[in-house]
């Protein structure tokens, strides 16, 4: 089945008594025990596993082109569940430019537990000499947050099988529509659901999706089912909701995201745009190879300095400034601020995340908001 037939028809594994044709919530956190003990429902407690959890690890499973999904209380706790799973002393190789949460999770809380080396890995050539003895993975992120890097996906899943070493690939900003990582080498795929996933800035979640049920997944699934961070029934249903439409909103939010790209590049007031569609991206072949679509998130450099950029961000009239992306409406945000007084993120950068309104409009937001 083609994207769009898997995102509508994959979540529906519930036959109910009642024959609804959107499965239904279902709120037991316990359910029936049969004569021998066992659980003719295929379900034994909703921390282990639910039915509307079971029929959103099912979809994204299918969309990712991969064998098993684990869904999370959020885009955190799932890729936090990848590095607990690790051993202590392990070292990872991650990405220079990536989401600063899970930044500040390497740094604080796994601080002394794993070992870190944060590279540019849009430069595959120099990417070997940091493999140790203790490596046991390459974690990436592509697009990147916030400066939309773009990373050979094929080109670091070499090495990581030459190595044997895991790669993980955080694809939030693609999402399973126009980026599918296993096809291209990648072992595991996550997803913060809370963006485009879930899509109307309303459900809060994170998605890991597997190439193969390997030991290493197994602890992830464990870590899962027994530590509980879960989503809920409620948090589940509304993601399969929305996953409904996931094709044809990414559709809107690349062709905008494109629109408003081009417009700003040619803006006298905007020093550099980072979108991985633009010719002038420089990682622009690798994304069209490996990408189906460009998405809709966006950086600037405005021509200034922090001042400048926060001037934009309170002028504009339709963008919401707020934190977060992927929703419905457009977002802007001045992204060193909300990354605190360690981010290595240009204090005139301004994030965007473009949403499904009219073009014309966000372009004349802008406009007048850049002067």
């Amino acid at each position: 089945m083609q994207t769009e037939t898997i995102a509508i028809h994959a979540g529906n594994l519930t036959r109910s008594t009642t024959g609804d044709v959107t499965p239904p919530i279902s709120l037991s956190t316990t359910f029936f025990r049969d004569d021998t003990g066992g659980y003719p429902g295929g379900h034994m407690y909703s921390r282990v596993s639910n039915p509307n959890r079971s029929a959103l690890e099912k979809v994204m499973a299918e969309l990712e082109k991969g064998v098993e999904a684990c869904a999370f209380s959020s885009g955190n706790t799932a890729g936090m569940s990848v590095f607990q799973a690790l051993n202590p002393g392990s070292h990872i190789i991650a990405p220079d430019d990536m989401y600063w949460g899970f930044k500040k999770q390497l740094q604080s809380i796994f601080a002394g537990i794993l070992e870190i080396d944060f590279i540019d890995l849009t430069t595959i050539d120099h990417i070997a000499s940091y493999i140790k003895s203790n490596t046991v993975m390459i974690w990436i992120e592509t697009p990147s947050n916030p400066l939309l890097k773009v990373t050979d996906i094929a080109a670091i899943a070499a090495i990581t099988k030459k190595h044997n070493l895991i790669l993980a690939c955080d694809s939030t900003f693609a999402s399973p529509c126009f980026q599918n990582p296993i096809d291209q080498g990648a072992d595991i795929v996550m997803h913060s659901s809370t963006k485009y996933i879930g899509g109307h800035s309303d459900v809060l979640g994170g998605i890991l999706v597997t190439a193969a049920k390997t030991d290493f997944w197994e602890k992830i699934r464990n870590i899962q089912q027994v530590g509980g961070a879960v989503p809920s029934p409620f948090d589940c249903f509304l993601l399969l909701r929305s996953i409904k439409t996931l094709p044809y909103r990414m559709k809107g939010h690349a062709e905008n995201g494109m629109a408003l790209a081009k417009y700003l590049e040619s803006n006298p007031q905007i020093h550099a745009v980072y979108y991985p569609g633009l010719p002038s991206h420089p990682q622009h072949e690798i994304a069209k190879k490996q990408m189906r679509g460009f998405s809709g998130m966006l950086s600037i450099l405005v021509k200034g300095d922090a001042a400048n950029a926060r001037r934009v961000v309170n002028t504009v009239k339709l963008f919401t400034q707020a934190t977060s992306l992927g929703g419905v409406e457009s977002l802007i945000e001045h992204r060193a601020s909300v990354e605190g007084p360690d981010t290595k993120t240009p204090q005139n950068l301004i994030r965007i995340s473009v949403g499904l309104e009219h073009i014309d409009d966000l372009i004349a937001d802008l406009k007048q908001a850049l002067g």
